[in-house]
Parts: C-alpha cells; sequence; structure tokens
C-alpha cells in the first residue's frame, strides 16, 4: 500500500472552519456496501434502535494554545519577547510536554509568563519540544488554563481563521467529562443533549470510555509505504463497566458503533479476541489500515478526513478502499463540509 493510494483533491472551499447550527443540522452521509443515502445528523434515530450501543469518547478538550512572554537581560538592557506555547500532553511528575515559537530562542530555566497567575519555568528542551512546569497544579491550574489559553483548532482550521471564545464551545463535546484532550473527538461535536435522550427512547444505549486525542492525530504521513508508518501514543481507558457493558452487546448480536474514531482505535486496543473486550489503561498507537480485522466495532460514525492520513486509512480497512473512495467522491460532489467542524458520516460496512 502506497502513501498515494489515499490521495484526493479537496477543494479549500469543503474545509469548515465553524460547525453547523443546530450541530444536528449538519449532514450525514449513511454508506453500506450497496447504498448512499444523504440525510442529516438529527436523522440518526431512524437508523438506531433497540440492540444498537453508541461508543462515546468523554474527553475533554483543554485550551492548550498559550500566548506568554519570556523576559531576558541583555546589554542594552531588559529584553521582552513573545512566545506562542501550545501544550501536547502531560509528563511524568507534573510537568507538560510542549511546543513552542520560537523554540530555539528559548534557554533552560527561562519562565514564560502567560497572564498575572499563569507562568511556566522551561525544564528541558529536546528536538522540536520542550518540557514546562506551571507554577499552578490542579483545579487552581485548570481555572488559570481556562482563562489564558485558547483552544486548539486542527491546523487546517487555524490556517484559515484565528480561534475566538465561540470555538470554546464549538470545539467540545456535550458529553466532556474527563480534562486531557489536546484535540476533539470530532465526530461527537454533532450531537446535543435533546438528540442523545431521542436515541435514549428509540432503544440505543450508550457506554463511555475515554482517549485523550493528541497534537500527533494531525502528523502527516511521511513514508510512502504506509505499513512502516508509526502512530503517536495517547492516553486511554475502557473502564471494567464499559467493557462489560459492550461484551454484553456483542453476546446478544448487537451492534457496536463508536462515535469517532478514537473511540473506534480504543476498543480495538483494549479487545481481547474477536467480540471480546477488557478493561483498559494504558497508551495505544494502534495503527488500522487496510487488512486490519476489526474484532470489537461493527460500523463507525465519523466526519470525513484528510487525504493520505492515517484516519482515511482506517475508513479505508472498514469499508475497504475502493468503496472509501467512491463514499468520499460522492462527499465532494454533493459539497459535504470535511475535516473537524464539518459533516458526517455513518459508515455501516454490513
Amino acid at each position: 500500500m502506497n502513501l498515494s493510494d489515499f490521495d484526493f483533491d479537496l477543494p479549500e472551499g469543503l474545509i469548515a472552519t465553524r460547525p453547523a447550527r443546530p450541530r444536528t443540522a449538519a449532514k450525514l452521509l449513511v454508506a453500506t456496501p450497496e447504498a448512499i443515502r444523504d440525510l442529516t445528523v438529527a436523522d440518526l434515530p431512524d437508523l438506531l434502535g433497540p440492540g444498537d450501543r453508541l461508543v462515546l469518547n468523554t474527553t475533554k478538550v483543554i485550551p492548550a494554545r498559550l500566548s506568554g512572554r519570556r523576559t531576558r537581560q541583555s546589554a542594552q538592557g531588559e529584553v521582552v519577547a513573545k512566545v506562542e506555547v501550545t501544550l501536547l500532553e502531560p509528563a511524568p511528575g507534573g510537568d507538560w510536554m510542549a511546543l513552542a515559537k520560537p523554540l530555539r530562542k528559548l534557554k533552560e530555566g527561562e519562565e514564560i509568563v502567560f497572564s498575572a497567575s499563569l507562568s511556566a519555568r522551561v525544564e528541558a528542551i529536546a528536538e522540536a519540544q520542550m518540557r514546562i512546569r506551571f507554577n499552578l497544579t490542579g483545579p487552581d491550574f485548570d481555572a488559570a488554563l481556562a482563562e489564558a489559553g485558547a483552544m486548539p483548532l486542527p491546523p487546517y482550521i487555524a490556517a484559515l481563521r484565528a480561534p475566538d471564545e465561540q470555538d470554546k464551545t464549538d470545539y467540545q463535546t456535550v458529553f466532556a467529562q474527563n480534562p486531557g484532550a489536546v484535540a476533539a473527538p470530532t465526530a461527537s461535536l454533532h450531537f446535543t443533549p435533546e438528540l442523545l435522550e431521542k436515541l435514549r427512547e428509540k432503544g440505543v444505549q450508550f457506554t463511555e470510555v475515554t482517549l485523550h486525542v493528541g497534537a500527533g492525530t494531525f502528523l502527516p504521513v511521511k513514508v510512502e509505504d504506509v505499513t512502516t508508518h508509526r502512530m503517536h501514543a495517547e492516553w486511554g481507558e475502557v473502564s471494567a463497566q464499559a467493557a462489560a457493558e459492550i461484551n454484553a452487546t456483542k453476546l446478544a448480536g448487537g451492534r457496536v458503533i463508536p462515535v469517532g474514531t478514537t473511540a473506534l482505535r480504543l476498543i480495538e486496543s483494549a479487545a481481547t479476541g474477536p467480540g471480546v473486550i477488557a478493561p483498559f489503561a494504558a497508551t495505544t498507537d494502534i495503527f488500522i489500515y487496510p487488512g486490519y480485522r476489526f474484532r470489537i466495532a461493527d460500523a463507525l460514525m465519523t466526519n470525513f478526513h484528510l487525504p493520505k492520513s492515517t484516519l482515511l486509512m482506517l475508513v479505508s480497512a472498514l469499508m475497504g478502499q475502493e468503496r472509501i473512495r467512491e463514499i468520499y467522491a460522492h462527499a465532494l460532489t454533493k459539497n459535504y463540509r470535511f475535516f473537524s467542524y464539518g459533516d458526517a458520516s455513518l459508515l455501516l460496512p454490513g
């Protein structure tokens, strides 16, 4: 499999920079091996029912983009420089791994001030990242970060516009509970409390898991032979209750449908055999590409993904490469909106 096998031309005008309003007004492409239907997310209760279990990722996106200043004494006096920081993931001991611009001008031991209450010391610099230690921890840190930080919009949105206050609501799911992600599980952004209630009324069941989505989800694949690509690791948890719920659905012959590729990658990581899942609390770097045999997921609700991305490879594994080409060609013809704030698909491999 070559990287070029997963390429397609996407007009910039189809990259969504804001979500649909209301969230459930987003288009929903429903695909089986034989047919494609054009619906909306609001139609989801008519497509699912008793025996179906949606798996939801309850991770919560932190406002991981920070603008700060570092101060340094020079022969000309005090010099103040601007520093842009993007948090990547927690590090052992309470530190954080982060990106910085300009990283090459920072020095270990320097302090970066983000607000009157929030600052961080540069503990170490290695390659393209740094490790920093904030002056606050726990709820005090959470509160200061919420005030000083901006939502870490994906690069393809950030290139078109700057993040703003509205993104703090738009780029967060209504069931977000566990802070730690620096990217949203975007298929879940389409849900509202009203939609969840309608699905419950139809007999759909829900299982909650957590995968903290890392910035590595946006890293491009740089190898031509995709089978040699190394995935970034992300921390996830499937509780004993979640595993029991999923196992019960599989045993009863129901469908387990993860909402988003993050939930799918996590439950496949926790699988111990065909149709069997165990509790899980660890990092996963599972890479799903054509040829993979799914052990837990029976279908998938997901947005439309970047050309040459690992997520496009994942949906190609689920539906088949040729079928995904047909699905994406249809989406382009029908002007579906792509990527994080875009429209959704319900992929039913049969």
